[in-house]
């Protein structure tokens, strides 16, 4: 391998262990994030109150646009990846409900 090769093979090395910190960092973060919702979840149900909240579900994937643009992230894929949670929180919380 030349020298320029073995560089790019180190950087690579580099950029993989950054990307699977990151990896584990998003998976321990929406660990925690469940378990919120999941408190949320029981509470809803203790109370009868609806599994879901259009109104807040809207002002957060709003707020995570705003976040996204700010971080140079592109918010379309801001948006689908929280209305992904957000659907995945509703059906924990129905099934908390029945």
């Amino acid at each position: 391998m030349s020298d320029a090769q073995n560089r790019a093979a180190a950087l690579l090395r580099e950029h993989r262990a950054s990307i699977d910190r990151l990896d584990a960092i998003l998976v321990y973060t929406l660990a925690e994030r469940f378990q919120h919702t999941q408190s949320v979840g029981r509470l809803k149900a203790e109370h009868d109150l609806p599994p879901s909240d259009p109104a807040r579900e809207a002002q957060q994937i709003e707020r995570l646009e705003r976040l996204a643009r700010e971080a140079d992230l592109d918010p379309e894929f801001a948006r689908k990846f929280l209305n992904f949670v957000i659907a995945e929180v509703i059906r924990h919380h129905e099934i908390l409900q029945s």
